[in-house]
């Protein structure tokens, strides 16, 4: 057993099944339905209901995790008497990430013979799965504290992120799009395509017309990519809100370009990034030589 933890956040979108089989502590971000209040527990059928109910016109708000709640996390984990790495989605995405920091300071004075490290991931969502996972891994290995933590800082830039939306109301609704964007978009079947730059951010790569196209340049890029690496035995994570066909379209075309290619892992997307891009968003996630936004 290592001497030391890994955690992350549920919006590392990693399933709970995954979670709970590596015994990976997470913290839950929250979001309301109506008046109703709910953790995000990472949960295949949880993540199912929330698509399902936006399809039907509920609208959700999600909620940054605060300083307290931060504090009493970290708190279970040092009293434990081990080492703790942090990880969550990058600090240009989420205000939650200075109230990691500002709690994991309060903490390390209460537990000044331990180390807790908070990581700037710059990944969100299953790029940020696919960190922790690899991390993990070579912590499960025999890994060293320090050297998985060096690890993660040299190779964290090296997943790409590329994702697709279906409605454009619901960037607008979160102020990524403005509502003269969004109607020309909605009437010209305008549907952007975002990835993740080096400073973790979300930024829009190119603007296609209509989904069909939009998952072909997807897949066109994720297949430029592997062809630049040594991609055997390399694994893909794609997440759909609710789009599983689609999801299962952009495996087999990588899939019949790259057979050699290793473990193509298709799940649901976790709520917090579905409340904000809502239903039909479609993301792939994999290890590249680096960042592109084409």
């Amino acid at each position: 057993m290592a001497d030391y933890i890994i955690a992350t956040s549920s919006t590392s979108d990693l399933t709970r099944d995954w979670l709970d089989e590596h015994g990976v502590p997470f913290i839950p971000y929250t979001y309301t339905v109506g008046s109703v209040l709910y953790e995000d527990d990472c949960r295949e059928e949880s993540r199912a209901a929330v698509y399902a109910g936006m399809r039907k016109g509920d609208i959700l708000k999600t909620s940054m995790i605060n300083e307290v709640m931060y504090c009493d996390f970290f708190r279970k984990l040092m009293e434990t008497g081990k080492d703790v790495i942090f990880l969550d989605m990058s600090e240009k995405m989420s205000v939650s990430y200075k109230n990691a920091l500002n709690a994991a300071e309060q903490v390390r004075a209460e537990y000044p013979t331990q180390t807790l490290y908070v990581m700037d991931t710059l990944c969100i969502s299953g790029g940020l799965g696919m960190l922790v996972q690899n991390m993990v891994s070579r912590m499960e290995e025999g890994m060293s504290f320090d050297d998985v933590i060096a690890w993660g800082e040299a190779n964290k830039l090296k997943i790409a992120h590329r994702f697709t939306v279906d409605d454009l109301n619901y960037l607008k609704a979160g102020g990524r799009v403005s509502n003269a964007s969004a109607l020309v978009g909605s009437i010209l079947n305008i549907k952007p395509v975002l990835y993740v730059p080096d400073k973790g951010t979300l930024e829009v790569a190119k603007k296609i017309r209509g989904r069909k196209n939009a998952l072909k340049y997807i897949t066109d890029c994720v297949l430029r990519d592997l062809r630049a690496i040594d991609c055997t035995g390399a694994e893909i994570h794609i997440l759909h809100a609710d789009c599983l066909s689609d999801a299962e379209l952009v495996s087999s075309a990588i899939r019949s370009e790259f057979p050699m290619i290793g473990k193509i892992e298709i799940t649901s997307l976790g709520v917090v990034i579905g409340a904000h891009c809502g239903p039909g968003l479609l993301t792939v996630f994999y290890f590249c030589g680096g960042r592109t936004p084409e």
